[in-house]
């Protein structure tokens, strides 16, 4: 059979022989027990629905040794024998054209180049699933070979629960994930109700196909980093021989090191995972390996005295590093984490003095010792952080729920008042204010030939439409513009791309718009040889309310609501986006956050083009109009600029309160 001829046939006709894991691959750790007898006979009889009654007595046993192996049911079975990539977007069998963009972004999401855990369907952060299983993939992909575009898939947590009739304005796929009844999203609801089969953890972009690999947030990771050194050591101070000292080289925090060599610096992050440091370093996105901590000790010592620029990463725990330095009185400039502590007790962080196996073993067999163990290493880990933060370092929470967990493990992370952390996140001192309240975030496409010189191609024509947009951009937003200029000029000798040929740029309204017509331009001209996806992280103006991180920095009380989110992926869903989705959980956990996304298809029509203007304004001034109605300072100029660009705009603008008034 022809790769086309699988994806047609969804479900094999014939079942196909036993599969087992692949050694060579990343695995998701075995997850707890969780289910009682009956509620694995459940699970079972949910995941047999997906195949003919004649299978079901051959596969009945074999999904429960799978539910008792690995605590989830993956059918393995199932897996494509068949290359896993984003191939170019004719390839794909499809009616639609839009339907097969998409069949091509969940392959990338899938690539072993890029995925986390692969063949478990996780593509970063531990739990970020596309599927939950195989069966949900081989439907999906069919269902996008069928669709015309007057249908729509309605994705529930990774089930295709079926083609809709609907019209071309509609969206092609409409995504959710663990949007569960609010007093359900505690973490070992999503170990029961992902166990029995009836939702899933999409991370952000992983559940809405909207991942490119560490690339998506090396830029994110960029701007934060230098824009932490010019607020540490002020914008004339060159970073070269300063520590940034960091964890995490899984799935999107890979980002960091790469990151840090663009900035200029020296990075040291340490990584549990064998496998996951290897791989990062084989691919380029870390300079350096070290196993032992006298050896990374001297390693950074000669790095400092030649002010290198170098990353290095530790196999071994974070926390062993913080105490190693300190002891050594090795001077540390920046310090965060970017470990998945969202996911604390599933393999999101690893305790010190346990090796990676031991901890894989207890998480599993004994998980209220592991969760003690984490706790400890979290109270160690803050610590030895409290103790460089003395000695002069600036410390910011990543959002990756690192202080929320130390809180919560009793660790001294607290502020004076007794309510807020005594660190910032990243987001209230930089991302916040210096780019989500102005409208910056992480516009992003992908190149549907596949073809690298189509991929230069938009970097080009960015570049141009940047400089241009600069020219006339009012001062407050000059950094910004200058930092994404430098960033577009060197994103191809950054070697930045990891599987399907994509880019990501920082960008407000007018950038985006721009750009985007641009580039459907070149797409009807021939300039480009294929239709372009446009997306962004969740990670953004508009999508995602978390009161941890997204909207740390809102300030009027209302950083626990989440009507943003969902009024983003409506008013995007017929404003012309090609796909929708909503999620529970992503970045800092299940039942922290609600976080939305979409997909364009640009084809070159003018259809498109009159779907990104009306999609693309309103993607970025939604949140924009959130954050000047908390009378956010950045934002209340933003949204007024953009009225008087903008004939229809209409946003209410907060009245502002003397503070005299309220001494009371």
């Amino acid at each position: 059979m022809t790769f086309q001829d699988h994806i047609t046939q969804g479900i094999p006709t014939t079942l196909p022989p036993k599969k087992e894991p692949n050694p060579d691959f990343s695995h998701a750790p075995k997850r707890k027990d969780i289910l009682s007898m009956e509620e694995k006979k459940l699970a079972v009889r949910n995941a047999l629905r997906y195949f003919p009654k004649a299978w079901h007595e051959e596969l009945a046993k074999e999904f429960f040794e799978e539910l008792k192996e690995y605590g989830r049911i993956y059918m393995y079975r199932f897996m494509p024998d068949y290359k896993m990539y984003a191939r170019p977007i004719s390839e794909y069998p499809a009616k639609s054209q839009q339907a097969a963009a998409i069949m091509l972004m969940i392959q990338n999401n899938l690539d072993p180049a890029v995925a986390q855990h692969p063949q478990e369907l996780i593509t970063y952060g531990g739990n970020g699933a596309v599927f939950q299983n195989w069966a949900q993939y081989l439907l999906t992909m069919q269902y996008l070979s069928e669709m015309t575009d007057e249908q729509t898939l309605h994705m529930y947590s990774g089930h295709p629960m079926g083609l809709f009739p609907s019209s071309k304005d509609a969206p092609r796929v409409v995504v959710t994930n663990g949007m569960m009844i609010p007093n359900y999203s505690k973490p070992d609801d999503w170990e029961k109700y992902n166990a029995l089969g009836v939702t899933q953890y999409g991370q952000m972009t992983a559940g809405s196909y909207m991942y490119i690999g560490p690339q998506g947030i090396v830029h994110g990771t960029t701007i934060t980093v230098m824009n932490a050194f010019r607020k540490k050591l002020g914008a004339a101070i060159n970073p070269k021989g300063k520590i940034f000292l960091t964890a995490g080289l899984g799935g999107m925090s890979g980002a960091q090191p790469k990151a840090g060599n663009i900035a200029g610096c020296i990075t040291v992050c340490a990584e549990v995972n064998p496998k996951a440091a290897y791989k990062r370093h084989e691919q380029g996105w870390v300079d350096e390996l070290v196993e032992d901590l006298d050896e990374l000790t001297v390693r950074v010592r000669k790095a400092q005295e030649k002010q290198d620029v170098i990353s290095i990463a530790y196999l071994g725990n974070i926390v062993d590093v913080w105490e190693k330095f300190d002891e050594e009185n090795i001077t540390v400039e920046l310090g965060s984490d970017q470990t998945s502590l969202h996911n604390p007790w599933a393999g999101g962080y690893y305790p010190v003095d346990l090796s990676f196996e031991e901890a894989n073993t207890m998480m599993a067999n004994d998980p209220d010792i592991f969760k003690s163990k984490v706790q400890d290493s979290l109270r160690r880990h803050a610590a030895a952080v409290n103790k460089h933060v003395a000695k002069g370092t600036y410390f910011f929470d990543y959002g990756n729920a690192f202080l929320l967990e130390a809180s919560r493990a009793g660790a001294e992370v607290m502020a004076e008042n007794g309510i807020d952390f005594r660190y910032p996140s990243y987001v209230q001192d930089i991302l916040g204010p210096m780019c989500f309240d102005y409208g910056f975030g992480p516009f992003r496409w992908v190149c549907t030939s596949g073809k690298p010189e189509d991929l230069e191609k938009t970097d080009r024509i960015a570049l141009d439409i940047m400089k241009e947009v600069k020219a006339s951009a009012p001062a407050d937003i000059q950094q910004q513009m200058q930092d994404n200029i430098k960033w577009i000029e060197e994103a191809g000798k950054n070697r930045l791309v990891v599987g399907s040929q994509a880019r990501i740029l920082y960008a407000d309204a007018e950038g985006r718009i721009k750009i985007a017509e641009a580039f459907n331009k070149a797409v009807q001209s021939g300039e480009l040889s294929a239709p372009v996806v446009l997306g962004r992280d969740h990670h953004d103006v508009s999508g995602t309310d978390s009161p941890f991180r997204e909207t740390s920095n809102i300030y009027d009380g209302s950083k626990f609501t989440a009507d943003m989110a969902i009024h983003n992926v409506i008013g995007d869903s017929f404003r012309g986006a090609t796909w929708v989705s909503i999620h529970n959980g992503g970045g800092v956990g299940w039942g922290e956050v609600i976080n939305g996304g979409f997909g364009l298809l640009l084809d070159g029509t003018e259809e498109a083009n009159r779907r990104l203007q009306s999609m693309l304004l309103y993607d970025v001034n939604n949140g924009i109009s959130r954050r000047a109605w908390a009378r956010n300072e950045e934002a209340l100029f933003a949204i007024k600029k953009e009225m008087e660009r903008t004939p229809g705009l209409k946003v209410t603008i907060p009245e502002m309160v003397d503070e005299d008034l309220l001494k009371f």
